[in-house]
Parts: structure tokens; sequence; C-alpha cells
């Protein structure tokens, strides 16, 4: 049976991991007779937002892996301790949380880092050879992990596209309901709620690209 990796960004889509791209990938996963392994960087998260109003709620921290382990019902473990060798892909759902708590997007854009952790793992996954699946705003950590070149889509924003572009990435516009990939570095990416309107179409792409990291991840691909 087939194992992958999820890195989850928190709870919540304002301040951690989108939930529903985060469960549907989960649910994809487990339906295609794959087993799934939720993970989460141990750190603060940037902020904790109030998702009722909308506004940072003063003087409270939350840590990205134990509000990650609600999405998980418990079954996740800190990053840092993931060892690479025993998945066969990997798979980032989106929400606030991969540009606010994975990476520094949201705030430095094209001038942003991603978590040490989120980046040595992912890159252990890419040199293996295994498939990368990036949901949502999660692309944006693509040329920093991968690489001058790399191919990704957010959906068609353009503002965001340009600064993967100023990253040093390459941005295909993509519908909801598609995916890119990035055939040299075996990377796939969808747009999902960059573009969705209801959890329907959310799905409709995280399913394209669920189905496509686990057909690449049967093939003998080429270790970078």
């Amino acid at each position: 049976m087939k194992k992958i990796a999820v890195i989850l960004s928190g709870c919540g889509v304002y301040d951690g991991s989108e939930i529903y791209e985060s469960v549907l990938t989960l649910l994809r996963i487990q339906q295609q007779g794959a087993h799934y392994q939720c993970m989460a960087p141990d750190i603060e998260q940037m902020h904790v937002i109030n998702h009722l109003t909308g506004d940072v709620v003063a003087g409270e921290s939350r840590n990205v892996l134990v509000e990650a382990a609600r999405l998980a019902r418990g079954e996740i473990i800190d990053l840092a301790t993931a060892n690479p060798d025993d998945y066969d892909a990997l798979i980032i759902p989106g929400g606030s949380g991969a540009a606010k708590n994975l990476s520094t997007f949201a705030v430095k854009g094209a001038e942003c880092q991603v978590n040490q952790d989120v980046k040595t793992f992912t890159q252990a996954m890419h040199r293996a050879g295994k498939p990368v699946g990036l949901i949502c705003i999660a692309p944006t950590m693509t040329p920093l992990i991968f690489g001058d070149g790399a191919l990704c889509t957010i959906g068609s924003d353009k503002h965001t596209a340009s600064a993967i572009e100023a990253m040093g990435g390459k941005h295909q516009d993509c519908a909801v309901n598609g995916i890119v990939i990035d055939q040299e570095r075996n990377i796939i990416s969808t747009p999902a709620y960059m573009l969705a309107g209801s959890i329907t179409e959310a799905a409709s792409g995280i399913n394209n690209l669920v189905d496509a990291v686990l057909q690449r991840a049967d093939k003998e691909l080429p270790r970078v």
C-alpha cells in the first residue's frame, strides 16, 4: 500500500491549513487505496485569526503541530522526526498557513523563505524521485524548494503568479478542476480555493491532483 506524507500548517483557512482542502486530500488518498501520514512543524503560528471576524487575536499564540492535530484527529507526527524513506509521495494542502507558517510568503512575497524542516523533507522526497503535490497557495514555495524554472500553478491570480516568477519559478494559468505537472521535476499543483467557489469545485482539482500523485508514485521515476 502506498504511503503518502501530508504536511499540514495548522487548522483554519486564515492562519493554518484550509480544512476542506486537507480533508478532501485525505479522503481521496484513502478512497484510492493508499495510506496517509499527517505531519507538521513544531513551531508557533505567525498569528491567530478569529475566523468569525477575520481579525487577528491579540496576545494569543498557538502551535502549528498542536493545531494541525485537530485536522488529523491526533494521528500526526512532528515533521522534524519524519523519515522521507518511509513515504512514496508528498502532498501539501493550502490555506494561509502555507504562506504564514510553512513559509513567509504572506509577509515577504518574493523575498520569502521556507521553513527549514519543510524544505529539508520536501527536497529529500524530490531527490528520491518521488512526486510532490502542492495545493492552492502552497505552490508559491515551488521555486525556493525545487529551484529555478520549476513549473506550478496557483490558478490565475496575476499578482501571486508574478511573485512566483520573480523567485525564479514558472507559472501556468489553470482552471479550478485542472492540474499542472512539471514533468521533469515530478511536481503537481492545482488551484483549489485560489479559484474555487464551493467545496465541490475544490474537490474537482484536488481529486485530480491526488490521482496524479498516486499514479506517478507507481512509476519508476529517475532520482534527481
